[in-house]
């Protein structure tokens, strides 16, 4: 087991990814690419990072940010949770802190947004704290190293596996470590498939490579079924515009804008019928295609129409959005992406 961490830094400082938040490795720049590589591949992550750091700099900035701005920086990410608990904790460190970032794990799990696995990441990354950071990436190294059959779902067996990883840390460091550990789960000991064993620096420590188990670790328990809703979106526009609403300030989604919604899967009389009493004047709807987004807990299966109506003022709580707002103010979710394809073409 003493060889472990020599093996996997070599092999980290030879094979790491060149990545914007390891370039410049400040506290803040770790923190948000933390919360952004949360239930988001690296790729897709990277360009709001960089974005938002354009727009963001600083911890100030983020804190003193408009709702907004923030928002539409967002925009397309998903989890839009973590961009509202980003902004509460900047203005914590703002105010608490003197805008400069906890170095400690127990300071920095008093933030919003902020557990354990991201706190530790922070603090060993940036402060050298000698502290665990165990993500999804490193309880599948681990389980498979030590052929820990548990289900890692299970708050007791995460325990003890971010024990034995921990114990193995080296003091001088941590932030490495724990870094290396998370890239070899992303670019070797994969999900979803056979891990690249030959070409892992702990193939010879790997108790479940030497079992031939490699591919039936870890364990994980059934997930839950998700439940599903049906909707109808509604695209009306009038004069190269297309009315919006904004949803609740609490819950799924909230805060950010979307077209008009029904609950349902409803037929022409009833969009129609809708949009007279938001005192809209509507030409026939022309159906669109089916579209379905998938939320972590949740699915929406969605019909669409496309409906002309009359110009006219925009109905209490809407707003008329036209190419230029929808690109650059109101944030839109991307669970109506293949609804926004048909607005490229008609706004």
């Amino acid at each position: 087991m003493e060889s472990i961490a020599p093996a996997l830094l070599r092999w980290y400082d030879q094979n790491k990814r060149v990545l914007p938040f390891r370039t410049v490795s400040t506290p803040y720049r770790v923190w948000v690419s933390e919360i952004m590589l949360q239930q988001t591949r690296v790729a897709a992550a990277l360009p709001y990072f960089e974005r938002f750091m354009q727009a963001l700099p600083t911890v100030k900035d983020l804190a003193e940010c408009p709702q907004k701005t923030l928002d539409k920086l967002w925009e397309g990410l998903g989890y839009y949770s973590r961009a509202r608990n980003l902004q509460k904790a900047a203005q914590k460190v703002m105010a608490e802190y003197g805008g400069v970032l906890p170095s400690q794990v127990k300071e920095l799990v008093k933030l919003p947004g902020i557990g354990p696995y991201t706190a530790g990441a922070i603090a060993s990354i940036s402060f050298g704290e000698p502290v665990p950071a165990v993500d999804g990436n490193v309880l599948r190294v681990a389980s498979r190293l030590f052929l820990d059959t548990g289900d890692v779902t299970r708050p007791d067996v995460r325990s003890r596996l971010t024990k034995a990883i921990h114990a193995m840390q080296p003091p001088d460091r941590p932030g490495d470590y724990n870094q290396a550990l998370m890239e070899l789960g992303a670019l070797v000991c994969v999900p979803g498939g056979p891990p690249l064993c030959q070409a892992c620096p702990l193939a010879h420590q790997c108790a479940a490579l030497a079992a031939g188990r490699q591919t039936q670790v870890p364990v994980k328990a059934a997930p839950k079924a998700r439940r599903t809703q049906d909707w109808t979106v509604v695209l009306a526009v009038a004069d190269g515009a297309v009315l919006l609403n904004q949803r609740p300030a609490e819950g799924l989604l909230a805060g950010l804008w979307q077209p008009v919604l029904l609950p349902g899967h409803v037929d022409e009389a009833a969009v129609t019928a809708a949009l007279q009493k938001l005192g809209l004047r509507a030409q026939p709807p022309q159906p669109l295609c089916k579209a379905k987004h998938v939320f972590s807990h949740l699915e929406w299966h969605m019909t669409g129409y496309l409906v002309p109506v009359a110009p006219a003022a925009a109905p209490a709580g809407h707003v008329w959005a036209d190419r230029a707002m929808l690109d650059g103010v109101y944030a839109v979710p991307g669970a109506f992406r293949a609804f926004r394809q048909v607005l490229k073409k008609c706004l």
